[in-house]
């Protein structure tokens, strides 16, 4: 398991549709059905099955608040009857699955839907895991930096709309890649897009979503996709910071195949490569003889707060 991850691994393992025993799961591990529970109640605090019966009930609440019938829910949990799976939910939730929609009233509230855990590992619709840490605190600079990436961004793609559109899809960089996965982005309108593109892609998996559509890349739409996704994302960081999740991990299903991220390297890699495309969207204005200013937070901030 040496260079890989090994939360991954073991989750994979014990969570695959396929492995429905300790057998089947050790299997899917490479490992004996002993080594394999020993290992993953030493690390985790809790045993394969037992998480494994714990996680798909919490799914099967999800799918429940979403109008799932019971008799569905049953079996995709795993059950042979829906009297067993009804009696295993009742003992873990305190009802009957029919009444989930009495008794989880908040069908938004994040983690609604999840049980006691030692480990913090828990189901995170529609396909991926959330994995809970200790409690952190936000650096009230992380705050300024995001707000001014959104600010600044969408002052840049409102710029954008004065240029005329070859100028805009013009490829002024040959060969440019900020993050290899994310191929060339050579002209303005791919930087900008890039900017809008990449706190959709995060907030899909974060939010337990499909892959969105991208939409239009002109001036005009991206502006619309900006102020969409702006105030989730904002306060997706701001969530994060006041539930203490900063050290959470996300088992992200939309990867192929899905990785783990730690929820402060999310933001931090949204907080390092912003920056940078907005700064080669000023330099790729300036060589078209266009003017803006520095993008500076310092007088960002001045100009919101009035202060000097």
């Amino acid at each position: 398991m040496e260079g890989r991850d090994r939360l991954r691994e073991l989750l994979d393992a014990v969570l695959d549709e396929e492995h429905r025993t300790l057998d089947e799961m050790a299997g899917g591990a490479h490992s004996s059905p002993y080594h394999f529970s020993r290992l993953l109640s030493r690390d985790t605090g809790e045993p394969p099955v037992s998480m494994r019966r714990r996680v798909l009930l919490e799914r099967a609440a999800w799918r429940l608040r979403g109008g799932t019938s019971v008799t569905d829910a049953a079996f995709e949990a795993g059950y042979e009857s829906v009297e067993g799976f009804s009696r295993a939910f009742r003992r873990a939730f305190g009802h009957v699955p029919s009444h989930v929609s009495n008794h989880m009233s908040s069908r938004d509230r994040e983690g609604g839907h999840w049980l006691p855990a030692p480990n913090g590992i828990h189901f995170h619709p529609p396909t991926s895991l959330w994995v809970r840490a200790q409690e952190h605190s936000m650096n009230p600079v992380t705050e300024l930096m995001v707000q001014h990436d959104l600010d600044d961004t969408r002052a840049l793609i409102d710029l954008a709309k004065g240029l005329g559109d070859d100028d805009y899809r013009r490829d002024h960089l040959p060969g440019n890649t900020v993050l290899e996965w994310d191929g060339e982005e050579a002209s303005l309108a791919a930087v900008l897009e890039h900017l809008v593109w990449s706190k959709e892609v995060w907030l899909a998996a974060i939010e337990g979503l499909d892959l969105p559509a991208r939409g239009d890349d002109d001036p005009a739409s991206l502006l619309a996709r900006h102020d969409a996704v702006a105030p989730r994302w904002l306060a997706t960081v701001r969530a994060i910071d006041r539930r203490g999740g900063w050290e959470d991990r996300l088992v992200d299903a939309l990867c192929e195949p899905p990785e783990s991220f730690v929820m402060s390297s999310v933001v931090a890699h949204v907080l390092t490569y912003a920056p940078h495309r907005r700064h080669l969207v000023r330099q790729l204005l300036r060589a078209g003889g266009h003017a803006v200013d520095q993008g500076d937070p310092i007088d960002w901030l001045r100009a919101r707060t009035g202060v000097a």
